[in-house]
């Protein structure tokens, strides 16, 4: 994988899909609707116990990846579906089960709130072999901060993680942004992350133009070794994800974890 620095952003010098929604909305899950922010309070609701980390994600990553990562090797047969984690825990259970009854493995970077929220997510998404990471504490524009709340906002939701599951899980990827400003994966790394999880392709899910079109985004630009950027929240990316696993299976493509994308 070829990776290019450009004016403070390690960038992927394979093309990458650019959002390309209309008005003010940002990257990735910026215009998300079902945006979380700092007046929510966490749950009181009593964590259940950690859950192992599956071992997938426990396999040693090959030497010599970029900090920031994009895509994964384009010469395989593997994709992996990435979705930002947060809302309603009824659409996003229902969303894991279409997945697994696929034999497809997923990797949700959870937001810190949610997780205070819907506890029991976080043992749901491991418990069917998928994989789980840091998406930031609250969800708020995280290249605009100062140092120090950029870093609380990933080690507050590696803090939930960790009581959860016994781990900060392996993947973090930056709040309202595709890529993480050169500070942000600095401060990542301090915070246990070395490598930042971008993506190659954007379904623009979170602007909610429907099943059809959330599928017709995905399977007109995916390819071998994409990170696909996919959202909880949204009952179109519900309807999408059956057609989007019938469309890989049938170029020969197979959605595992991001992990599993980068070890096989």
């Amino acid at each position: 994988m070829t990776f290019l620095h450009r004016r403070g952003v390690l960038r992927a010098a394979a093309g990458t899909t650019a959002a390309a929604a209309a008005g003010a909305l940002l990257p990735g899950c910026a215009g998300d609707r079902a945006a979380t922010d700092a007046r929510h309070a966490p749950s009181a609701a009593r964590d259940p116990a950690p859950t192992p980390v599956p071992a997938a994600s426990a396999r040693p990553l090959p030497r010599g990846l970029p900090a920031q990562i994009a895509h994964g090797p384009r010469a395989g047969t593997a994709v992996a579906l990435t979705f930002h984690g947060r809302g309603d825990p009824k659409l996003a259970t229902a969303l894991l089960a279409e997945a697994e009854r696929a034999g497809a493995r997923l990797t949700v970077l959870a937001v810190g709130q949610w997780l205070d929220e819907a506890p029991r997510m976080a043992r749901r998404v491991l418990d069917g072999g998928h994989e789980l990471g840091n998406h930031t504490m609250r969800h708020l524009d995280i290249s605009t901060m100062s140092g120090t709340a950029a870093y609380a906002e990933i080690t507050e939701c590696a803090d939930r993680l960790r009581r959860l599951t016994g781990s900060i899980g392996r993947w973090f990827r930056p709040s309202r942004a595709q890529y993480a400003t050169e500070r942000v994966a600095r401060l990542a790394a301090r915070a246990g992350y070395p490598h930042v999880l971008s993506y190659d392709v954007d379904s623009l899910d979170y602007t909610d133009p429907g099943g059809d079109a959330v599928r017709r985004a995905v399977l007109a630009a995916v390819r071998p070794g994409s990170v696909v950027s996919l959202h909880f929240g949204h009952a179109g990316t519900l309807t999408a994800l059956p057609g989007i696993l019938d469309g890989l299976h049938r170029r020969g493509l197979r959605a595992v974890t991001t992990t599993e994308l980068l070890t096989s």
